[in-house]
Order: C-alpha cells, then structure tokens, then sequence
C-alpha cells in the first residue's frame, strides 16, 4: 500500500527535519528505534509494512 505523502509533510508529522527525511529515503543515515517509531505512527502502518517481512 502507497501513501501519497511528500517527505515535507512526512517530516511535519513525524517533528522530524525535511532533510532527515530525505536522508532517511536515501538510505545516508543510521536509523534510531525511536525516529522508526515515529515514522510508523505517521503513517499508520505495521511493523511489516515498513520494514518489510524478514527472510527465512
């Protein structure tokens, strides 16, 4: 499922800088659990369905 969200608003939701997020998409940046969770509860979804489901 796609959320059309562009990463300004991701950013106002989550209280996260706009570049964080860009950094985030880019996959420059280390990830806290915290700012994961932040994420998440924006965009009301599973555990699954951001992180992806993990390989046997």
């Amino acid at each position: 499922m796609r959320k059309a969200i562009t990463q300004e608003r991701l950013a106002e939701m989550t209280e996260l800088n706009p570049r964080t997020i860009q950094k985030i998409e880019a996959g420059s940046i280390n990830l806290l659990l915290t700012t994961i969770v932040r994420i998440r509860k924006a965009l009301k979804c599973s555990w699954e369905m951001l992180l992806g489901k993990a390989s046997s």
